[in-house]
């Protein structure tokens, strides 16, 4: 009668094959001749075992190859500079193809030289009326897209309610904002299915002095997300959508003159921004600092927070 191998380790190893034993998943019956193994047998029992463990690692396998080798498409406004071009290029190394958009033509054909034949450029304007066509060019030219990313903004410090400042941010961040979002959603509706991402703030967490119009328009970026992320439930599409918003990020947006707490380095924001695409959140404080900091804002009562000075006169 042949023995029965039991080992007391987890696993017992022969002839650099693993078998895992009874401890762990299986009895195995091992037919030895002269120390070379020459069969080996399963009882049905242990077949199962060994299937449901083989099972899930085959699939994430097969998982990632799939991944590498399916080129994902995603349309990116706003990224002739700042966060926007970071993530394209990110993206860009990952694989991905991209259509970029902005103002500046000479940032773009920068960026398409990186990989000419992965990357489509538009020059747009999303506070233009023709923007939305522009897009839909740009679409086409990529011939489709999976995620769409709306990085365009501006802001700025306007405690004395300068009112170009004020307007203009408020054409740029709310009209142009709308503009772009609805044209992509609409594609997404059409196409049943797809990502929708853009980059709002912290400073939509309140009202701040400081820049009244900038937090204003990013308070309406995040609920115009959360209301079409309703709609497109309401509709039963498979529509996702990631409010991504950060704290202060050393970009060309900001005053270099002036201080800000708790600066972030743009390329360290562009990652965990490609992160947060990647397992597609629905809102994404970025860093960890911040979602504490924005934790402890959402606390205080409007009565004390009005009362609060963000800033010396």
């Amino acid at each position: 009668m042949l023995p029965r191998i039991h080992g007391n380790n987890n696993r017992l190893k022969i002839n650099n094959l693993i078998y895992f034993d009874n401890n762990r998943l299986a009895k195995v019956h091992i037919f030895s001749l002269e120390k070379n193994i020459s069969a080996v047998f399963f009882d049905k029992k242990s077949f199962c075992g060994i299937f449901i463990w083989l099972f899930p690692r085959l699939y994430l396998y097969l998982k990632g190859v799939i991944k590498l080798y399916v080129m994902k498409k995603a349309i990116i406004v706003g990224a002739t500079s700042g966060i926007g071009r970071e993530v394209a290029g990110i993206l860009l190394n990952e694989g991905w193809q991209l259509g970029v958009a902005g103002r500046r033509e000479e940032e773009l054909k920068s960026l398409k030289a990186l990989a000419p034949e992965r990357v489509s450029i538009e020059v747009l304007d999303v506070t233009a009326a023709d923007a939305s066509q522009g897009l839909l060019r740009l679409i086409r030219q990529t011939d489709g897209m999976d995620v769409f990313l709306l990085a365009s903004g501006i802001g700025a410090q306007n405690m004395e309610l300068q009112s170009d400042i004020e307007e203009q941010t408020v054409h740029t961040n709310v009209e142009g904002f709308v503009r772009m979002v609805t044209t992509a959603f609409r594609f997404f509706r059409e196409r049943n299915g797809g990502h929708i991402a853009v980059i709002s703030s912290v400073a939509g967490t309140k009202g701040m002095s400081v820049a009244p119009s900038y937090s204003a328009s990013k308070r309406f970026q995040s609920t115009y997300i959360e209301a079409l992320a309703q709609l497109a439930h309401t509709l039963k599409l498979p529509i996702r959508f990631t409010d991504i918003r950060p704290g202060f990020v050393m970009t060309p947006l900001l005053d270099r003159n002036k201080h800000y707490p708790m600066l972030m380095e743009v390329g360290r924001v562009a990652r965990l921004i490609v992160k947060a695409l990647k397992k597609q959140k629905r809102i994404a404080v970025i860093d960890r600092r911040y979602a504490l900091l924005v934790f402890f804002w959402r606390l205080i009562p409007g009565w004390a927070w009005e009362r609060m000075r963000l800033a010396k006169k």
